[in-house]
């Protein structure tokens, strides 16, 4: 078993529904671990073994920076689902703070995660 973190992701997105954010994109870090099984490239050192990382960012980045949501807990199961679509992964655990939400806040963030 392996666990992959994806830590500091800086994204752009709309989200939220009071009157001052909406039509506005809102500033998010994501923070995100996925646990998935591992083994064959521990041993193979092959690219083509690996849980692609890459392609699962890139996924999440085009979701969440073509969406709109009220509210971020949609957000994070949206990009939560997105992760729990490979087949590999075991469980997932995604934050989302969005920035400067709160006047003497550095965030306000969600967690949510999943298992299987």
């Amino acid at each position: 078993m392996g666990t992959l973190r994806i830590k500091n992701l800086l994204l752009r997105s709309y989200v939220g529904f009071n009157p001052h954010e909406i039509g506005k994109r809102q500033d998010l870090m994501l923070n995100i671990t996925i646990n998935y099984l591992s083994g064959n490239e521990e041993k193979s050192d092959k690219p083509e073994d690996a849980l692609d990382y890459r392609t699962i960012t890139k996924q999440i980045i085009d979701k969440v920076e073509h969406s709109k949501f009220n509210l971020l807990e949609a957000m994070a199961r949206m990009v939560l689902d997105t992760i729990m679509n490979y087949e590999r992964v075991k469980a997932a655990e995604v934050e989302i703070d969005k920035l400067h939400a709160l006047r003497f806040s550095e965030s306000v963030s969600i967690t949510l995660s999943d298992s299987r």
